[in-house]
């Protein structure tokens, strides 16, 4: 699916993310308390989130005292993330509180983030990787090295397949099939100016069809 394609679409279906803000804002909860004994999180004072959506991991982040960027490309998907992070659900019950609040913005990161070289100790994405064609996965990683100074971090799945998953990402029309058989070679070959976009990258699993892929950046 083209980037257009793509914006459109998540236009579309931004109410439906919505819904499941609360259980989102959950399972990253969960999965950065997985995750504290292997990935030093101490250090991490600013984080810029691609691909934010409605912005459930930029409000977990962010409750830990981070200071958050979340980059979306989709008007509608930000809506929603800049509404939720205030506090408020649909219905108006309070489901999140924290020490500051992310920021947001409207951007998108095969077109370049609007950022300086190393602006963040931490860029992650979040299910966004798989979707995307093998030669714009490229730019995704090399533009998140650009901006981190300390780890880059790809959440997206891994080589356990579900039929549901399947038959959604086929739907979709992404390049998940091809993604989870290669996602970890890809990120160590990726290239970019004549140099590596990474200079280690190892992988932890944090769910039964989910990883981390943990790129140090050059």
């Amino acid at each position: 699916m083209n980037e257009k394609k793509s914006r459109g679409l998540f236009n579309r279906i931004a109410p439906v993310y919505g819904l499941f803000f609360s259980f989102q804002v959950e399972t990253f909860r969960k999965i950065l308390e997985q995750v504290s004994g292997e990935v030093d999180m101490t250090s991490w004072k600013s984080v810029i989130d691609v691909g934010c959506g409605t912005g459930a991991l930029c409000s977990v982040l962010a409750d830990k005292g981070m200071a958050v960027t979340g980059v979306e490309p989709a008007v509608k998907m930000l809506e929603i993330a800049r509404r939720k992070t205030a506090g408020y659900e649909a219905l108006e019950t309070r489901v999140y509180e924290s020490k500051q609040r992310p920021a947001f913005i409207e951007g998108d990161v095969l077109e370049g983030l609007p950022f300086p070289d190393k602006s963040f100790d931490v860029a992650i994405t979040s299910y966004v990787a798989h979707g995307l064609q093998p030669e714009d996965r490229y730019k995704l990683y090399s533009e998140m090295s650009r901006v981190a100074r300390e780890l880059v971090i790809i959440h997206d799945y891994n080589r356990e397949r579900s039929l549901l998953t399947s038959i959604a990402e086929w739907m979709e029309g992404g390049d998940y099939f091809r993604f989870i058989q290669l996602a970890e070679q890809e990120m160590k070959d990726c290239s970019c100016k004549m140099q590596n976009c990474f200079s280690e990258v190892r992988v932890i699993q944090v769910g039964p069809r989910a990883s981390w892929y943990l790129c140090k950046p050059k």
